[in-house]
């Protein structure tokens, strides 16, 4: 299954610059939202017994590990974004699905990489209190999302790739 979408010639390149500006928008609004209008640690009820809006200023990384250096969190954040940018080089310019992925792990990046530049920590804000025991972000949706869609590219690209048997050697007249 590949995805389909209209995109005129030559603009396939600027998919992944207009996701990442659109990610980078959507978490730097919705955190404004949330700094804005809640204190730290005031929480309320989105979706009875699911969801919650809880006001978390997280100063640790992914799922509160990684200690809480901001300066630390930048350099890791753009070092897995560079070994990314590196691994995934040849399928981004093969495949939208794979630009748009990679689009929101870097606006993605870009929001918390903000925060943290901005006030030492990172605003979360999403809580699912009964399923899930970590606040998240908009950012870290659409960061996760975007690493389970390479993934999953990933994956389907080893498995489309040929594979070449050792066994069959030529025959040594044939040279």
């Amino acid at each position: 299954c590949r995805l389909v979408l209209p995109v005129r010639p030559g603009a396939e390149p600027m998919i992944l610059w207009i996701v990442a500006a659109l990610v980078f928008l959507l978490d730097r609004w919705t955190k404004s939202l949330i700094s804005t209008h809640f204190y730290p640690g005031q929480s309320a009820i989105v979706v009875p017994h699911l969801l919650w809006w809880t006001y978390v200023q997280n100063t640790h990384g992914a799922f509160g590990m990684f200690g809480s250096q901001p300066v630390l969190l930048i350099g890791l954040a753009l070092v897995v974004l560079a070994l990314f940018a590196y691994a995934f080089r040849d399928t981004v310019r093969s495949s939208l699905l794979v630009r748009i992925a990679f689009g929101g792990i870097v606006g993605g990046a870009a929001g918390n990489i903000v925060d943290r530049l901005q006030h030492q920590y990172v605003v979360d804000f999403i809580d699912f209190k009964t399923i899930w025991p970590n606040v998240f972000n908009a950012a870290d949706s659409c960061i996760t999302v975007g690493v389970i869609v390479l993934i999953l590219a990933s994956l389907r690209a080893e498995r489309k790739q040929p594979v070449v048997s050792a066994d069959i050697v030529p025959p040594s007249d044939a040279i």
